[in-house]
């Protein structure tokens, strides 16, 4: 491997584990200290982080250049799915659904649409997107994964979403399936409480389970474990934040070695029950390789601090979890270089729009 563990600081191996939002579109002190004094392994953009593509791009190479003096490149995340979840800047025409986009066009539509996505997310300094979407829709399109899944057929949604995993791969960028186990099967959202899931892990593997499964299977290399209780499995746990869930049915009832990131623990839910501290030290007990959240200043180098203290009673589960990390760092090239984008918007919205057009928007 290119980076050597053993070179690597307490400060620098947890860092990684680290993923954080920003409130502003602007860098702040807060980001400063947290890429520069405690390492951090990645930021995770939204669409209230910058006003127009120029500024997007400023932004990254901002990010990008107070890294620099760390020996690890930063990760650069989005959650561009399209439809509801559209963070692209405003100059670009809106991307349909998943599910407006397979109904409309099946898997040729659907391929066309995730090569454009990816291309634009490439060419912006994207290295991680947090898609595709692979659970199963069960209910309305306003519901919480709604529109956002592709379609109720398990087969259309396997075969989508790896169609849109591997888009990602072949443009050098992480994608993250999620949400694991599927949070098609509950019509609460888990943005505002914790959804409770009634089925048996046996009824989920026949269903919800089997595009996450099929995507393993075709080389998926990291899976975001949904805030999700399944009373029967976890408890009163949410998936995520369960040890014995990620260990029994992640970890050794599939073999999959790759990276677990948990949903942002800063949802309503996770807070409420949790508080901040306790929640970012549960996700790193359960055993999630990346951890990603955004507190207040205070209560979020409290959680951070927190990791320093188990670090030592815990090198080994950390180093797996780094070494996961690295190695997708390394697969993916990731660089802290400049980015000088070369693309055409007008061009693009062309091609978005022959989208739409096949959408009937």
């Amino acid at each position: 491997m290119k980076y050597k563990i053993n070179e690597l600081t307490k400060e620098e191996k947890i860092g990684q584990m680290l993923m954080v939002g920003m409130d502003t579109n602007y860098i702040t002190e807060r980001i400063k200290k947290l890429i520069q004094n405690y390492k951090i392994g990645g930021i995770i953009l939204y669409r209230k982080n910058f006003g127009t593509y120029d500024d997007l791009i400023k932004l990254i190479n901002e990010l990008k250049n107070l890294n620099k003096d760390n020996k690890i490149p930063l990760t650069i995340a989005i959650d561009q799915e399209g439809g509801r979840v559209n963070r692209l800047p405003p100059e670009f025409h809106k991307i349909p659904s998943a599910s407006l986009v397979e109904n409309s066009g099946g898997s040729k539509l659907v391929e066309n649409t995730s090569s454009l996505i990816s291309e634009i997310l490439k060419n912006s300094g994207i290295n991680m997107n947090f898609a595709p979407v692979l659970d199963i829709k069960n209910y309305s399109d306003k519901h919480a994964i709604g529109d956002r899944a592709y379609s109720k057929d398990t087969d259309i949604v396997s075969k989508d979403g790896i169609i849109f995993m591997k888009q990602l791969q072949e443009k050098e960028i992480i994608p993250v399936i999620k949400h694991f186990p599927g949070h098609g099967s509950t019509k609460q959202d888990s943005h505002y409480t914790l959804p409770i899931i009634k089925k048996s892990y046996e009824e989920l593997e026949k269903e919800d389970i089997i595009p996450f499964i099929r995507a393993i299977k075709n080389g998926a290399d990291a899976i975001l474990v949904g805030h999700l209780v399944i009373p029967k499995i976890t408890k009163t746990h949410p998936a995520s934040l369960s040890k014995n869930f990620i260990r029994q049915y992640i970890r050794k009832k599939y073999k999959y070695n790759k990276l677990l990131i948990t949903d942002d623990l800063k949802m309503k839910s996770i807070k409420l029950f949790y508080g901040e501290v306790r929640a970012v030290k549960k996700a790193f007990e359960a055993g999630n390789d990346i951890i990603v959240f955004r507190y207040d200043k205070n209560k979020e180098e409290k959680a951070i601090q927190s990791l320093l203290n188990l670090y030592e009673k815990n090198v080994g589960r950390v180093n797996r979890s780094v070494i996961r990390i690295l190695k997708q760092k390394e697969k993916y090239k990731f660089n802290d270089n400049k980015i000088n984008s070369v693309i055409d918007i007008k061009q693009i919205n062309n091609q978005i729009d022959e989208i739409r057009q096949k959408c009937n928007i």
